[in-house]
């Protein structure tokens, strides 16, 4: 109970004057992450209100999660347009049909061309420790693989300020895990799944709360 206590005292040192953002949560998939950020939000840890779900994939998951919630949702097709300009244009349309802080990419399997306006105000979540088993085509399951079949002894997640090259962004938070010799992919990614649930919201709340200072590479965290 005195750990407990400690937590939350130090919490509301950390974040006393909670200032509540507007995120957009961009998703193509089964939305776990975008429940993440609901269940925060409802346990009061997040200081956010989720005003758009824009979903790549008509069958996402992740938009029975939105009406569920009561939470306007949009799908804009990549197939629907001819190239990765328009369609990033089509996302900024609608995304400025709503007062958004903080633009979150969950589980989002296509390139967002970022405009000027939302420069350093997109996040995302790697599955991996960046910059080892990242970029292009390194996505979900196949971050998993490649680095059981690698080898590698430790893998994790990192939440970074996204920009216009895959997972190339500055970093914020980075969460480790070790990887066992007889990880599949599967438990490996559950496992690197519950410190993105862990890291991701804390990114936000560092993002809401004014101390995040990106300076080139780096992401300064103010106390």
């Amino acid at each position: 109970m005195i750990a407990k206590h400690n937590f939350f005292v130090n919490y509301y040192c950390v974040y006393p004057m909670r200032k509540i953002i507007n995120i957009a949560v961009l998703i193509s998939g089964s939305g776990r992450t975008f429940q993440n950020f609901i269940d925060c939000i409802k346990s009061d840890s997040l200081p956010a209100k989720i005003q758009v779900v824009i979903s790549s994939n008509q069958n996402a998951k992740g938009l029975e999660r939105a009406m569920h919630n009561n939470i306007p949702s949009a799908v804009i097709l990549r197939s629907s347009y001819k190239d990765i300009n328009s369609f990033s244009d089509a996302i900024t349309k609608k995304l400025e049909e709503y007062p958004i802080d903080l633009i979150t990419l969950a589980g989002f399997m296509h390139l967002y061309k970022i405009p000027d306006k939302y420069t350093g105000k997109v996040m995302n979540v790697h599955p991996g420790l960046i910059p080892a088993f990242c970029g292009h085509n390194y996505y979900g399951h196949k971050v998993h693989e490649a680095v059981i079949d690698y080898g590698a002894k430790v893998s994790g997640c990192t939440v970074h300020f996204a920009d216009n090259i895959y997972d190339n962004g500055p970093i914020i938070i980075q969460r480790a895990v070790p990887v066992f010799d007889n990880d599949t992919p599967d438990t490996l990614a559950e496992r690197v799944f519950k410190e993105e649930c862990i890291a991701y919201p804390e990114a936000i709340r560092l993002f809401a709360g004014g101390k995040l200072k990106p300076e080139g590479r780096k992401v300064i965290i103010l106390k």
